[in-house]
């Protein structure tokens, strides 16, 4: 699904933001990608998608959904002109397609706007169009940046219910959070990164091993890692 091998990573004029940061995502599983502010979370998801051009190494990645912290639309384009148009992009059959689209958008509640415009919608709704998009491509990947940013928790409900659906049926997730108690519960393996270096990856049991916290929490053993970072 995905594995990354990143030597180095930036921003032109900048000295590398990440070093030496390896890990993969495998079909079926969900990876939560974490750590602090400024640790280079956001680098990492972009040395993935190919965007910067400051980079060393090497990322295989397969056909993927990719949802940004930010969500971003086509101006001038109503929510299911979005949706029209991802379908005529992806040429996969049109009644499937569009039958799955309403599912969606009634799970999402979003039926009564879908002529409506999504930059005028509040940020929980903009979040929920980019997830329904990432969801009609049926990807083997899904690349997940602070998804629970703006939604509520029946949303937030769905969404993990919906990833869980998609695990089940072999893709897998890269899922970049700060929700440390929820990330706990669904995800399976972390990667923990800290001033562009990986601090620690692997299942809860193993974080708390390297942090000396037989059995606790992932944010207790977030914060007792930290500590050693400061």
């Amino acid at each position: 699904m995905l594995v990354v091998n990143i030597e180095q990573a930036g921003y032109p004029g900048d000295t590398a933001i990440l070093e030496d940061i390896h890990f993969s995502v495998k079909p079926g599983e969900l990876v939560g990608l974490i750590g602090p502010n400024g640790a280079g979370k956001s680098t990492a998801v972009k040395s993935i998608l190919g965007i910067l051009n400051n980079f060393k190494g090497n990322v295989e990645v397969s056909n993927y959904s990719y949802v940004p912290e930010r969500p971003i639309f086509y101006e001038r384009a109503t929510l299911w002109e979005h949706i029209d148009f991802l379908q005529a992009i992806l040429q996969v059959h049109e009644k499937e397609f569009m039958k799955r689209a309403e599912e969606l958008l009634e799970i999402f509640q979003l039926t009564d706007v879908i002529h409506h415009y999504p930059d005028s919608f509040s940020k929980g709704m903009q979040q929920k169009v980019m997830l329904i998009l990432a969801f009609l491509r049926k990807p083997d990947l899904y690349i997940i940046d602070e998804p629970f940013m703006g939604l509520d928790p029946r949303a937030t409900k769905i969404l993990l219910n919906l990833l869980e659906e998609e695990k089940k049926n072999g893709a897998g997730v890269l899922m970049s959070t700060h929700v440390l108690d929820t990330a706990e519960k669904r995800c399976d393996r972390f990667v923990l990164l800290s001033n562009g270096r990986l601090i620690v990856k692997g299942s809860l049991s193993d974080i708390q091993d390297k942090s000396g916290l037989s059995g606790g929490t992932l944010f207790d053993c977030f914060d007792k890692l930290m500590e050693g970072e400061s």
